[in-house]
Formats: structure tokens, sequence, C-alpha cells
């Protein structure tokens, strides 16, 4: 074989005309197999479809070339990426792009055109000013009101310091944004959940407490993180129902529906707050368990309220849009979750009479928030380690530690500034009063500290009084013998407030009824229906010895007249 036939057996491809030696040209023109091909992009597609021993190309054609071997591999390499790559001539005319970026819009490609354009300009003139080394520039911008892109643009510059070429390299960054969005969305309404103003909340009945809680929270879930609807129960220990607690966006009449902490039977939330798990439901029409609640629901997300390893009940959140809810709503609305969960706890604490009886709310309250606090902190640790390399997501999640901490001292002053139980007479005291001496009184209550309280305070009066520890002990007696009064709690186990109201009434419907209540929600809205009915008057705890004689004295003279 010659050296002819040798050299014959080369694949050249040339790209549009280089300036080359003529003789080599001619030399090469005769001696190999050219190829000819007029752009950097028609270049790539022949490299990738075929091999060559060699390319030949001008200077500034050759950058998007460089290290594009005879298999196309790196060609592949650089289709696979999730980032847009262009090169742009100083006319402004795309001179290749890899797939990803020729997938994007064209106002996405006419942004980027238009941001190599500037990059251009301004490295020429530093070019001019004699500067040495040109660096990059980055760009971001947003299109469609919502889509987020970046932008790395750097000049392509020749051996005599000239600019060929604009290079760049473009990231849909839109997730990552609306990432940040969420963490900051989750460490403003935490913050917002749990500040509590000492003054403000300190004047507040439980009631107004809980509806300062809602409002809070129907602030966050809308303005923060953009959830349309949420309905919110907790587990009652005694029946395990999901009581209704808080709602925005549902129908009144959903508060009604019965459903309890059991896998089957009680829907998505039944089935979460059996299970612990959060659970999304992209197409309630596909999911069996999804009971209707918004009439024009198209999605869900249910997550557990946690304290600790205690699941206390259920957040659910609603959409008019199919699929609105991802792993990362998922994620976030559990740390809302718990900031939702605490904030409930937080409000029982702070109004059970048990606890102020004993002037332990303080320590009570610190030692129930330390375990949900290291949760929120271990949640937000363990997304710090899961997004490793994203800097500005790192900080934003140590900031919402560093507010658990806040959350903490801040509660920590309140409970320590509010005053312990008040106006309980010394045992044994006896007071003359007329309308109290000799009244049959019925005490429903299911915290033994309570009905001995407020039982030895009424016999200091003269009354008469018969306690009863759950709802149903309280209708027995209501049936077998006549009161003068009966003062019950909202929340009795084996049957409610209301169901012994009811049962008062209807031996004796002028007998007067007085509801107490130590968290200050009210799930089967007792007190609205209690109130249409003849209820005498609503105690919210802790009260005063004194508001407890004023309401006694008040129902008794209305029965008087």
């Amino acid at each position: 074989m010659n050296t002819s036939a040798k050299i014959r057996e080369l694949r050249v491809l040339m790209l549009a005309q280089p300036t080359c030696d003529e003789q080599f040209g001619d030399w090469l023109a005769a001696h190999a197999e050219v190829s000819h091909v007029d752009t950097v992009e028609d270049a790539l597609q022949a490299l990738r479809s075929s091999t060559f021993d060699l390319v030949v190309s001008r200077a500034e054609d050759f950058i998007p070339l460089q290290g594009v071997h005879s298999g196309g591999q790196a060609a592949a390499i650089i289709d696979s990426v999730s980032q847009g790559i262009a090169i742009v001539r100083q006319s402004g005319e795309l001179d290749w792009a890899n797939p990803m970026l020729l997938s994007f819009s064209q106002e996405v490609r006419d942004r980027v055109r238009d941001c190599c354009l500037e990059t251009w300009s301004w490295a020429k003139s530093l070019a001019d000013a004699g500067s040495k080394q040109i660096r990059g520039r980055r760009f971001s911008f947003t299109v469609d009101g919502n889509q987020r892109f970046e932008i790395a643009a750097t000049p392509v510059v020749d051996l005599h310091n000239r600019i060929q070429q604009v290079a760049a390299v473009v990231w849909d960054v839109t997730s990552t944004v609306r990432l940040q969005d969420q963490i900051d969305a989750i460490d403003r309404a935490g913050r917002e959940l749990l500040s509590l103003d000492t003054k403000q909340f300190a004047r507040l009945n439980p009631t107004e407490r809980l509806g300062l809680l809602e409002q809070k929270i129907m602030r966050c879930t809308h303005d923060h993180l953009h959830f349309e609807n949420f309905d919110i129960r907790v587990i009652d220990k005694a029946t395990n129902r999901l009581e209704a607690v808080l709602s925005a966006g549902t129908p009144p009449a959903n508060a009604n529906i019965e459903l309890y902490a059991e896998v089957e039977g009680s829907g998505i939330s039944g089935y979460v707050a059996a299970r612990g798990k959060s659970y999304i439901c992209p197409n309630v029409d596909e999911d069996s368990r999804f009971i209707r609640g918004v009439p024009d629901a198209k999605s869900s997300l249910t997550v557990a309220l946690t304290l600790h390893d205690r699941v206390i009940g259920v957040a659910n959140f609603e959409s008019d849009r199919i699929g609105a809810f991802s792993e990362d709503d998922r994620q976030f609305a559990e740390i809302f979750g718990r900031y939702i969960a605490l904030a409930l706890h937080i409000l029982e604490l702070l109004v059970s009479e048990r606890r102020e009886t004993t002037g332990q709310i303080g320590s009570d309250v610190m030692a129930e928030i330390t375990g949900p606090l290291n949760d929120i902190l271990t949640d937000t640790e363990g997304l710090v380690e899961d997004y490793i390399g994203h800097d500005d997501l790192r900080k934003r999640l140590r900031e919402i530690s560093e507010n658990a901490v806040r959350i903490r001292d801040s509660i920590k002053e309140l409970t320590t500034t509010r005053p312990g139980v008040v106006g309980v007479r010394r045992a044994g005291a006896k007071h003359q009063d007329d309308l109290l001496t000799g009244k049959r009184i019925l005490l429903a209550d299911d915290e033994e500290v309570i009905r001995e309280t407020v039982r030895d305070v009424l016999a200091g009066y003269g009354c008469i009084v018969q306690t009863a520890s759950t709802g149903s002990v309280a209708i027995e007696k209501v049936r077998s013998m006549p009161f003068d009064l009966v003062l019950t709690d909202i929340k009795m186990p084996e049957a409610s407030g209301y169901e012994v109201f009811a049962a008062a009434k209807e031996i004796d419907a002028t007998t007067p009824v007085i509801l107490t209540t130590g968290f200050g929600y009210d799930p089967n809205h007792s007190i609205i229906r209690a109130r249409r009915e003849g209820l005498a008057a609503v105690l919210f705890k802790p009260f005063k010895v004194d508001q407890l004689l004023g309401e006694l004295r008040n129902a008794l003279k209305a029965l008087a007249k």
C-alpha cells in the first residue's frame, strides 16, 4: 500500500472555509476524504453521526467543537445536560445551541440573545480600555409572570484579545426560587403563628385567643404558603373523634361530619390521624378515601399535627386545581403543622385550670414544648442536609432553627408573667349569701382538682353540690334528682356538655345551665346551640371566683323572677 492510499483513508471535516495555507488545502483535497459543513451546529451533527480523523475550522469557530472527539460522546453529554447552552455572534445571531436551549420558548431565547449582546458591549469596552482579563456576567429574568431563569454569559476572546463570540449557560431556576420562597414563607408563618404579645394575649379570653390563632393561620396559609382552604381537627382522647377546631374556606356544615382517627371509614383525615403520615391526593375524583368538603376541591394535602411522637390532630388543605400540591409543599406543610400543633397545645396549657391551680404553668409549658421544638429543629436540620450546595436555602433553614429558639424564649416570658389562679377562698371559710344558701348545684368536670376547688368554694356559700366526672354520670344525676343549677364543662368524656345541657332542659326547661370551657374551642357549636335554647352563661377557664359567683347569682336571680 502506497503513501497516497494511506492518506486517502483519512476523513476530514471542514467547517465553513477556514483561512489556511492554499497549498495545504489543495493537498488535503487531493489526498483525503473531505466533508464540508457551513455552521457549527451542522459540524456537531456530523460528528455525532460519523467518525472523522481531523476537524479543520477557523479559530473562532473551533471553541464549541473543542473536546468533541470522534465518537461524539462529548456532544451527547452536552445534549443531555439540564442547562441551556448557546453561542451568540456579535450580530445577535444564534451560532449554536444545545437541545435544552432550543426547547425554551422564543421569549427566553430572545432574552438570552439580549443578555449576550449586552455582555458583548460590556466586554468590548473593557477590551478597548486595555483590560487583559475579561470575566463573564450573570443575569436573571422572569417570563410569563412566574418562570425564572439565570444566565452566565462569557465572552470568547482570541489570542489578540478580540471578542469573537459570547457563550451562555442558561438555568431554569423556577423550582429553586419557589423553594426559597417557601422556606421564607414557613419561617415567616412560624414566627407569626407563635409570636405572642404578652400584654395583648393576657387580656383575651380563650375563645378570643383561638380566634386570633385562626386569623393567623388563615393569613399564613393564604399569604405565605398560598394554600386556598384549610380545616384543622384535633383528636378527642376519650372518643378518638376528630373534632373541628379551626377552618377557612370550608362550608360550616363540614364541622358536623363525624371523622375518627381510624384507617378506614373516616376519609383521608382519619387515615392520616391514625397513621401519622402525610397524604397528597392529586385528584380527589380518583381517590376513594376522599370525603368532599369544599365543593369544587380537585386536590388536597393532609398532614398530621404532631407533638413529639404523638399525633394530636390533622390539618387538611384543599385546592380547586388538580395536582396542586408537591413534595416540597408536603415537607413545608409538615413543619407548619408542627407550629400549629404547638400553638394549639400552648393555648390549652395556658387556659388549663389544673396547671394554674398548682402554680406550675411556666415550668409545665416549657416542659411540654421542649419536645415539639426539638422536632422542628430536627426537621429543619434534615432539610439542611438534603440541600447541600444550596447555600441560600441552608441559610434560610438555619434561620428557622434560630426562630424556634426565639419562640421558646418568648413563651417562657409569657408564662412567667401570667398570674396564678385567682380569688380562691380559704378552705372551710363560710359566707352568708341568701341567694346561694341551700341551692342544689350539679358540678360536672372531668378534672378532679376543678371539681374539688369549685365544690369547696360553693359549699362555703351554703350550696349543696353534687359532682360528676363524666357526661354520662351528669346526665344520670339530672334525671334522678332536681337541681337549681347545672354547671358543666363542654368537653366531657362519654357525653358532651351540650348533651348534659339538653338533658337538664328536657327534665325542666327552667333549670339554668352554665357551660365552662378550658380550651376555648367549641367543636360542636355547643355554645351557639345552647344559647338559642336558654343557656344561662359561659365561663372561660381560668375564671375568677368572683366571676363564678357573679354568674351563679345572675342565673338564679333570673330564675326567681
